[in-house]
């Protein structure tokens, strides 16, 4: 006797379906990771911020820190405030490249600090987050562009250098406050030098610079930004190259000055910023390329015919998958009353109401050993093997019905 053949259907993907579906998502990511380990690697000597003077970046400011050295003039990297107040004397130059990053803590300990010393302070790009307290008596105007821009004044530096790459912050002064005022945009000043009186050694002059690109080495080597770069740090025979760092501690005993989200994002190179806008942008591409579209459903025609055979035990494999032992004995109850009902000369529509079908195939089968209602109107299966069992009693009671 030859054993019949079964077959199993299987609603599962297969692991060529699984690799279709996402070797094009796999094969971005490997993309874009190889190209970050890459692009890392190469980055990874000389790599520094803007106006670092370690940097070699066209935003970086090795050039100058060079060119100072070759005159003879020491540079200290300070990149904490304790660093950069400890390193300053009387015979240096305190560089401060974003001082608007400084919170209202160490901007009263650096003013407190610049006012005791008779060392000079450049401020680079200092607006109105610090100015108050660095720089009183002067205000931010809003920002221009940085273009090629004549002194216009008699500082001797400036009129030494000529033309210069400047812009960016503007400053107003207030009444009576004594500066020297140079390269002015619309009226006003992107260069200041405010005289000050510091220690008995000598007095301490503080210097507002609204951008820092005569300090890129990008653009040392363009009209006077070298000379002038050159005569504001090298007065003296020490400089101190303070890079403010949100890693300070000194900076947790307060809020930054400006927005602290705006400071971070300040600190994160404009190329990353772009690429991860496109990488969004190609993520939502993505998905709407390969979302599904559900719309209203449509009955259609097969295009093939299913035996009645495997189109149950599909379902049967669904709801097993799905652990759904109620809906299943439902669905078995629900038929076998349907069928049953033509058999008791019950009408369709009642068939599913115990209080009628109920009585008739009391009628009928009066010694039936297993309980009708329980059968028919029972509570659903606790495991699979009572769900198997109710199935094999009702397809009983139906046999049942049609022999009596």
């Amino acid at each position: 006797m030859s054993r019949p053949v079964t077959h199993t259907t299987s609603t599962a993907p297969s692991a060529r379906q699984v690799w279709t579906r996402v070797r094009g998502a796999v094969l971005v990511v490997a993309l874009v990771l190889t190209g970050g380990l890459a692009l890392a690697t190469v980055r990874s000597t000389d790599a520094h911020g803007a106006l670092d003077p370690r940097s070699a970046d066209p935003h970086g400011s090795r050039a100058v820190a060079e060119l100072l050295k070759a005159r003879g003039v020491t540079v200290t990297l300070a990149t904490t405030l304790a660093e950069a107040t400890a390193a300053t004397d009387t015979d240096a130059t305190l560089l401060v490249t974003t001082p608007d990053l400084l919170t209202d803590a160490q901007q009263s300990t650096l003013h407190t600090a610049m006012k005791a010393s008779a060392a000079r302070t450049v401020l680079v790009g200092a607006g109105h987050a610090s100015l108050g307290t660095l720089a009183p008596g002067v205000t931010s105007a809003p920002s221009t562009l940085v273009t090629e821009r004549a002194p216009a004044c008699t500082l001797p530096a400036a009129t030494r250098a000529g033309s210069v790459d400047l812009g960016g912050e503007r400053y107003e002064l207030s009444p009576g406050t004594t500066a020297e005022t140079c390269y002015r945009a619309e009226g006003l000043p992107t260069l200041v030098l405010l005289p000050g009186t510091g220690s008995s050694t000598g007095s301490a002059d503080t210097v507002l610079i609204g951008s820092p690109d005569i300090l890129y080495n990008s653009r040392l080597d363009q009209l006077g930004n070298a000379s002038l770069a050159l005569q504001l740090l090298g007065s003296r025979p020490h400089l101190v190259w303070y890079l403010p760092s949100l890693s300070d501690t000194s900076a947790t005993t307060d809020a930054p000055a400006d927005d602290t989200t705006g400071n971070f994002l300040a600190l994160i190179p404009s190329g990353w910023r772009w690429a991860t806008l496109q990488l969004a942008l190609a993520a939502l591409l993505a998905a709407l390329w390969r979302g599904r579209r559900l719309g209203p459903l449509v009955t259609e025609r097969l295009p093939v015919a299913l035996r009645a055979s495997e189109a149950t035990e599909g379902r049967a494999r669904l709801y097993r998958k799905a652990n759904a032992r109620d809906r299943a004995a439902s669905v078995l109850r629900t038929a076998t009353r349907t069928r049953l009902a033509p058999l008791l000369g019950v009408p369709v529509q009642d068939a599913h109401s115990p209080d009628l079908l109920l009585p008739a195939l009391s009628a009928r089968l009066p010694e039936t050993t297993a309980d009708p209602r329980n059968l028919l109107f029972g509570p659903a299966p606790a495991d699979d093997a009572t769900l198997i069992r109710l199935a094999d009693q009702l397809d009983a009671l139906e046999r049942e019905v049609r022999t009596s």
